[in-house]
């Protein structure tokens, strides 16, 4: 690897950096991170910086380009993807970076939105500016894998989160949460909710947790995600927290078509969304509808929660992305429950579907990611 191939590897992932602070908060944006540099070889400075803002504008690189001001003249944007080409609700990146007078763009990844796709290339190319395409494209795909996702499947990307035990099982229900991890490992799930647009469980863990499923890290706590909840009759109770708390925080539940209309009028008077889906083969919700439908109003990052039945209907119906485990140091031995319903971890750690990632400690114990291979492999079909 040459010098300045490292350097442009070293900025870009400055760029992925940036990227990552927007995660759940830009839906439905791609979360995207900018770095203007300005300078020679090893004699450069970074004149600015930007992510996408809270509600998916303004965008990372006008972001970055307003606080480089005039210095951005003859510089170089590092962008973890493809600049924006069509006209929305702000005009397109790609003019910007051209209007501003940037000699050189490097990008991690192309944008497969049809109003893009390589047309926010071609225009910065047109318009004489040079291009460098791809630079940590495998990391810059997997960060926005919830933007792609939605563009390429027509759904969210799934992250289904499992908190067991030392010895692979989780708590059983008994009205309130049970922890089998310490507060460090909960601190790193509530970071997974605060970078996820939504979070999802079934009325089951409703009735045995009675969740609020925020985010309650300290300064974090606006970025709590949209809670849905799979209740197929509609017979969540109008005492729970999600209820008491849906005109606080954004609640959707899917149900059957054939639940009952008074339960929903129930729900809608509290806050909440109610959304009709049809129902799978199994009897149980059609969950690829459930997750079109999420699409369709613009969530790109869909976070599981739910218990063992939910966590198999997913995994069933080949609609997990990845799988986040959690293991405690302690066992619960017999009175446990398998993760999945009559499968144990096995179902994720062994065989060749999923490829491990890097194992962190998380307090007293673990943190290890499953990535779906095929999910991967879906991520490079453009």
């Amino acid at each position: 690897m040459g010098e300045g191939e490292a350097r442009d590897r070293r900025l870009m992932r400055q760029a992925l950096g940036l990227a990552r602070r927007a995660l759940g908060t830009v839906w439905p944006n791609p979360a995207v991170g900018a770095v203007i540099t300005r300078g020679q070889g090893d004699a450069f400075e970074i004149v600015g910086r930007g992510w996408t803002q809270p509600g998916g504008r303004p965008h990372a690189e006008t972001e970055a380009l307003a606080r480089a001001g005039g210095r951005a003249r003859g510089g170089t944007l590092f962008v973890s993807l493809e600049p924006c080409a069509h006209q929305g609700r702000t005009p397109p990146c790609a003019d910007a970076v051209i209007e501003a007078g940037l000699a050189r763009v490097v990008v991690a990844t192309r944008d497969p939105d049809p109003r893009v796709a390589g047309e926010g290339i071609a225009r910065l190319r047109a318009a004489g500016i040079a291009v460098g395409e791809p630079v940590l494209e495998d990391e810059a795909r997997w960060l926005n894998a919830g933007h792609l996702l939605r563009q390429i499947a027509g759904r969210p990307f799934v992250q289904l989160k499992l908190a067991v035990s030392a010895d692979g099982r989780i708590a059983p229900g008994t009205g309130r949460p049970v922890w089998v991890t310490d507060a460090v490992a909960r601190a790193r799930g509530h970071l997974m909710r605060a970078r996820s647009d939504a979070i999802l469980v079934g009325r089951g863990t409703v009735e045995a947790d009675d969740p609020e499923l925020t985010c309650r890290l300290p300064g974090l706590e606006d970025r709590s995600p949209l809670r849905v909840v799979l209740d197929s009759a509609l017979r969540i109770s109008p005492q729970s927290r999600l209820i008491a708390s849906a005109e606080a925080v954004p609640l959707w539940i899917f149900c059957a078509p054939d639940a009952p209309m008074e339960r929903q009028g129930t729900l809608l008077e509290a806050g909440a969304l109610v959304q009709r889906v049809p129902r799978g083969a199994d009897g149980g919700l059609d969950l690829a509808a459930v997750l079109a439908e999420l699409a369709g109003r613009g969530i790109t990052r869909l976070l599981v929660e739910g218990g063992p039945h939910v966590a198999r209907a997913f995994l069933d119906a080949g609609l997990v992305d990845e799988v986040v485990i959690f293991r405690g140091s302690a066992a619960l031995g017999r009175k446990g429950l398998l993760p999945f319903v009559d499968d144990g971890l096995e179902r994720v750690t062994e065989g060749d579907a999923w490829q491990i990632g890097e194992r962190h400690a998380a307090g007293d114990g673990t943190e290890t990611p499953y990535r779906a291979r095929d999910a991967l492999a879906r991520l490079h079909t453009f």
